[in-house]
Order: C-alpha cells, then sequence, then structure tokens
C-alpha cells in the first residue's frame, strides 16, 4: 500500500440508488429529520417555557432533546446531499468535524440519562432529601459534566487520530467515524486503540452506575404503592431510551468493529444509521407520551385551539338568534 500524508478527502460508502428511488429516500430522510426537529424543539421549548416544568427530570430531559438536535444536525445535512447528488466526498476537515459532533453527541447522551438515573434515584430512594441533594448547583454541575467529559473525550480522540498518516481515503460507512479513519493509518495505531479502550472503560463505568442505580430503585420500590407508581410514571420512559440507546450503540459497534463485506448492504446501511436516527427521534415521544404533566403542557395549545374553534359555531348562531 502507498504512503500518502496529504489526504485532503475521504469517500464515503453511500447507498446504492437508482435515479426514481433518489428522491423516495430524501423525502423520507428529509421528513425524518424535520419530526427529529419538531419533536425535540417541541418538548425543549416547553420545559424552558413552563416554570412547573423547571425540575432537574425535566431540565436533563431537555437537555437531551438538545443533544438530539446537535448531534443529528452534524449528520442529516450531509447525509441528504449525499443521497441526492452523485458525489460522496467530504473535506478531510469535515470528516472529523462530523467524527467530533456525532461521537460528543453519543457520548453526551449517556452521560444524560447517567445524570437522569441519579435523579430518579435520589427521588424515589431519598425523597426526603431530595430538595437539598438535587440543589441548582448540584443540576447545574451535573449538566457541566454531561458535556464536559464527552467533548473532553471527543477532542482527546480527534487529535490522536488527525496527526495519523493515512494510506487511504475510502470510508465504507454512509458517514465519518473515528475507528473507519484509524484502520486507514500506515503506521501502528497502539496509542489510539488504549485512549478508545480507557474512553470506553469510562462509559462503561457509567453503565454499571445506571444498572446498580435501577437495582435500588427496583427494591425500593416493591413495598410501596406509590413508589411503584411514580416509577411507572418516571422511570419507565428513561428505562426504554436507556435500552433503545444501547441496541443503537451496540449496532453501531458491531457494524464498525466486525461488520464484513460479505453482509447484505442493506443490513450493513440499516446498523450504520440506526444509531442516527432511532433515539433522537423516539426520546422525545416517548417522554412526551408517558410523563403526564409534560403531555397535558404540550398539549395545551391544541387544547386551546379545539375550544376556539368548537366555540365559534356557537358564537354565530347565537349572534343570529339575538338579531333575528
Amino acid at each position: 500500500m502507498a504512503f500518502s500524508s496529504n489526504i485532503t478527502t475521504f469517500t464515503l460508502s453511500g447507498l446504492n440508488l437508482t435515479k426514481e428511488s433518489k428522491y423516495i429516500y430524501f423525502s423520507l430522510a428529509l421528513l425524518a429529520y424535520f419530526m427529529v426537529l419538531f419533536f425535540n424543539l417541541s418538548l425543549a421549548i416547553t420545559v424552558l417555557h413552563e416554570k412547573t416544568l423547571h425540575e432537574p427530570m425535566y431540565i436533563f430531559l431537555c437537555n437531551l432533546c438538545i443533544n438530539g438536535i446537535y448531534g443529528t444536525s452534524g449528520f442529516y445535512p450531509k447525509f441528504l446531499l449525499d443521497i441526492i447528488s452523485d458525489s460522496r466526498d467530504i473535506p478531510y476537515s469535515g470528516c472529523l468535524l462530523q467524527v467530533f459532533v456525532i461521537y460528543s453527541s453519543v457520548m453526551c447522551d449517556f452521560t444524560t440519562l447517567t445524570a437522569m438515573a441519579y435523579d430518579r434515584t435520589v427521588a424515589i430512594c431519598r425523597p426526603l432529601e431530595y430538595h437539598s441533594i438535587m440543589t441548582t448547583q448540584a443540576v447545574v454541575t451535573l449538566l457541566i459534566f454531561c458535556w464536559l467529559h464527552p467533548l473532553f473525550c471527543s477532542v482527546l480522540m480527534i487529535a490522536l487520530t488527525g496527526v495519523l498518516p493515512l494510506c487511504g481515503s475510502h470510508i465504507d460507512k454512509l458517514y465519518c467515524d473515528n475507528w473507519s479513519i484509524v484502520r486507514l493509518s500506515c503506521f501502528p495505531t497502539t496509542l489510539n486503540n488504549a485512549i478508545g479502550f480507557i474512553v470506553i472503560l469510562s462509559f462503561m463505568a457509567h453503565a454499571i452506575f445506571i444498572l446498580y442505580s435501577y437495582k435500588k430503585l427496583i427494591t425500593a420500590c416493591r413495598n410501596s404503592r406509590e413508589d411503584k407508581l411514580k416509577f411507572m410514571q418516571t422511570c419507565v420512559p428513561h428505562l426504554l431510551t436507556i435500552t433503545i440507546f444501547s441496541i443503537s450503540v451496540l449496532f453501531d459497534t458491531m457494524y464498525s468493529r466486525y461488520g464484513s463485506k460479505d453482509t447484505p448492504q442493506s443490513l450493513r446501511d440499516f446498523m450504520s444509521l440506526e444509531l442516527l436516527i432511532i433515539p433522537p427521534l423516539f426520546n422525545p415521544i416517548i417522554y412526551g407520551l408517558k410523563l403526564t404533566e409534560l403531555r397535558r403542557r404540550i398539549l395545551r395549545p391544541c387544547k386551546r385551539l379545539t375550544v376556539a374553534q368548537n366555540s365559534e359555531p356557537g358564537r354565530k348562531i347565537r349572534r343570529r338568534i339575538i338579531f333575528s
């Protein structure tokens, strides 16, 4: 393999589409992107606007939605452009930027879900001390951690990847990811692999904490009907979100690390995209439907509009009776 350290452009694999199917896939992807933006923005704006929702659980949920918008904005614009055009090229700097946005977003999802698990554990296991523990300062500290840790890990990995001399420019994926770039290196990547392993271990610690939190929650809710109800209302959406996210990360990891060219292209594309499409789309839907107070606040404008429309004919009838 020829040595080359002057690569300025990467080529992504792209979808194998006909001219007719291009517009169908473009329309579906654009619809999915608009739905992600609409659902996440609606939920985030509702939480920020309603003072009654300025509680730790809803603030962390708002952070999850903002992160969903941030992460998908690093993927959908380029993906939509690739569908509609014949070019699959992406500049070297643009590829590293996409890696940074996607990786930091995925890791921020994990840290936010960990913070939410801690919040629910304190709320159910130590209800009398909840407000003294989950103070404004504590919430702000957790929010800073939710962003600072992923950003630091992403910057570290990108910095190490950015100095690697590369012997190729083709990325066998629909978007840029760090492992795909590292595999193109002409030199051994022991340091990159070691740092990647440390990052994985740090997020495995997050996963262990979440599992431990739910063990405590389930134990605490066994003998109390009120705690069981609180668990069903606030923890089940969180559990569903973690499950969807974990399955998505598993699919992406299997594709990146162990994906084979013998695997059907459609399955490879699904495993590649599932992490970036399913969680940002379903997270706000799950929470919006399950959390009663949040659902009531979101649907309030729709109810007002319905009442106004229903009352308008009544006004017209009354006016006719008065003037007749």
